[in-house]
């Protein structure tokens, strides 16, 4: 109830200043060309933000995906599979984020 309410309200607001953040500085960062985006990645506070970013990002998709599946799909082995599935997805999404950029931040 009021707790998934709250936590993606707060993902909602945390992705209001992250997303524009990250945008504004990938565009910067591009115009370096590809050595600029590296350098852009691998400096350990723009590395945290992008996290940051694609985590909250993830978190939000999750919640809001939880919400539909809960609401309009009624069978409950269905129900479960898709909500499963939405969680892994979001996990998998997230670690090949984290690796790629610390992939690139240990170079």
């Amino acid at each position: 109830g009021a707790g998934h309410f709250i936590t993606q309200r707060v993902s909602a607001i945390a992705l209001l200043f992250l997303v524009p953040w990250f945008l504004i500085s990938l565009i910067a960062a591009v115009r370096g060309g590809y050595d600029g985006a590296l350098a852009w990645v691998a400096d350990p506070i723009n590395a945290v933000l992008i996290l940051l970013a694609v985590g909250a990002a993830l978190y939000h998709m999750r919640l809001g995906l939880q919400v539909v599946v809960e609401d309009y799909i009624a069978k409950n082995s269905t129900k479960t599979f898709l909500l499963i599935v939405n969680t892994f997805i979001c996990v998998v999404l997230f670690v090949a984020a984290a690796y790629a950029v610390l992939k690139v931040a240990a170079i």
